[in-house]
């Protein structure tokens, strides 16, 4: 079965529909040792079969062609990397963002955010100037596994490295294995969706969609900004006092709106927006926003009939399930670093392809929600979690897929240029592609917060 198939079943979606997705498979696109490429691949065309499948449905045509380039989607996989902003290459990691030794094996921290710079530098009892080389004496003097706990004590980001073996061994790598790559329910509260017949030049499968984006950082965004992509209104919340990094928010927002919303304070401009979402997707730590009547089965009795997507870092269960994290200290905890990695230090995937990976398999899964709920109604539900990704990199996506047709030689064919209220970008097109569908996002990206909290 290939890793499209795979996904395709476990989205419910009708096997028949996957012999309209074709592949260009280009050498030099995403090598690394575990099967990245495949795996990046797969998440992209089960995202654009899930929108083709969907733009069917409301032009009663029949499905278009998917067509998957790795060129186009090993270019999306990396497209924090490839923003420039006024010719400006983005900020990525911050210095205290990276491996360190530790007295007996080796510990990744992150520390991108300045409140969680400030919590790892608290758990080490270190001044807020402290140096790189003053953490890395700290650290090198305790052991991996007391470091990961002292600071996600202290609420920051340190995570130790494992192998595949001991990630299996550990409490949260067996509950992790104990569920399926994603989990979609439903609960029986509503009539079926109506959604008005398409008819347009480009084809949008999820026009008049609104989407209530609560994410963060990259798997989240990821998923929203392709649902932009596809025609929804998607208008992004965030706290005022817990700003996005600039560059990420440029990189992720396009097609999007931004707003500031305090969900106390404005629990009733909130609820308002709610009262006629048709989609909430949730990126925050588990449980981090039940206070506000966000749980899937909250949601499904204020507003039946919706779709809630979920996506955490280690999945919303087990000993982890309450806790922060990112796709770099996902692949350190599940055994990723270590076989991308040599004895003398760990290693990294060539892409956060657990982040946009997940985020393309998030927009599937609500993308194939809405078609279910065509025919059958019901509130829907999917969750998704960047460890149960890695665990299928790790242990299920199958390599091998033929002779190349081509090589990824230069990202340029799958980049684009255009004028914001950031300034001039430079970004990577979307790699979601099937006849008729659109080439590009209609809006760039502007800055974070600038727009009201209210539906267009």
């Amino acid at each position: 079965m290939t890793g499209i198939e795979y996904l395709w079943s476990a989205l419910g979606g009708d096997p028949a529909l996957v012999s309209r997705v074709s592949t260009v498979v280009r050498d030099g696109a995403l090598d690394a040792r575990l099967p990245v490429r495949e795996l990046a691949r797969s998440c992209v065309g089960a995202c654009a079969l899930a929108a083709a499948e969907l733009g069917a449905r409301r032009t009663g045509r029949e499905v278009p062609a998917v067509r998957v380039d790795d060129g186009a989607v090993a270019t999306a996989f990396v497209s924090e990397r490839h923003l420039l902003v006024d010719g400006r290459a983005p900020v990525t990691f911050a210095p205290l963002s990276r491996f360190w030794r530790t007295a007996d094996g080796w510990v990744r921290t992150h520390a991108n955010y300045p409140h969680h710079r400030a919590r790892l530098l608290g758990a080490l009892g270190l001044s807020s100037d402290a140096s790189v080389e003053a953490v890395g004496a700290c650290l090198a003097a305790r052991s991996a596994v007391e470091m990961e706990s002292s600071v996600y004590a202290a609420g920051g980001l340190a995570v130790a490295l494992r192998t595949a073996q001991e990630w299996a061994a550990h409490q949260q790598g067996a509950a992790v294995a104990g569920r399926g790559l994603l989990e979609r329910d439903r609960a029986a509260s509503s009539g079926v969706r109506v959604l008005a017949p398409l008819d347009g030049d480009p084809l949008l499968p999820a026009a008049g969609l609104r989407v209530l984006d609560l994410t963060r950082v990259i798997a989240g965004p990821v998923a929203t900004r392709t649902l932009a992509l596809l025609g929804a209104d998607v208008l992004r919340i965030d706290p005022p006092r817990l700003p996005e990094l600039a560059d990420q928010h440029a990189d992720t927002g396009f097609g999007k709106r931004s707003a500031t919303l305090d969900l106390t304070a404005g629990r009733g401009d909130f609820e308002e927006l709610l009262a006629s979402a048709d989609v909430v997707v949730t990126g925050y730590r588990p449980g981090a926003l039940d206070r506000f009547g966000l749980t899937p089965e909250a949601l499904a009795k204020r507003r039946p009939g919706i779709v809630v997507a979920q996506l955490s870092a280690w999945g919303a269960y087990g000993p982890w399930g309450g806790r922060r994290g990112f796709d770099s200290l996902v692949q350190v905890a599940t055994g990723i670093a270590a076989l991308e990695g040599s004895e003398e230090k760990p290693g990294a995937l060539p892409a956060q392809a657990l982040d946009h990976g997940t985020g393309y398999l998030l927009a599937a899964a609500v993308l194939r929600a809405v078609t279910d709920q065509l025919d059958e109604g019901g509130t829907r539900f999917v969750r998704l979690a960047l460890a149960q990704t890695a665990s299928w990199l790790v242990n299920g996506v199958a390599r091998g897929e033929g002779p190349a047709d081509a090589s990824y030689d230069s990202p340029a064919p799958w980049l684009g240029e255009t004028d914001s209220g950031l300034g001039r970008l430079q970004y990577a097109r979307s790699p979601v592609s099937f006849t008729g569908g659109p080439e590009d996002w209609s809006r760039p990206p502007g800055p974070w917060g600038a727009d009201a909290a209210r539906w267009t």
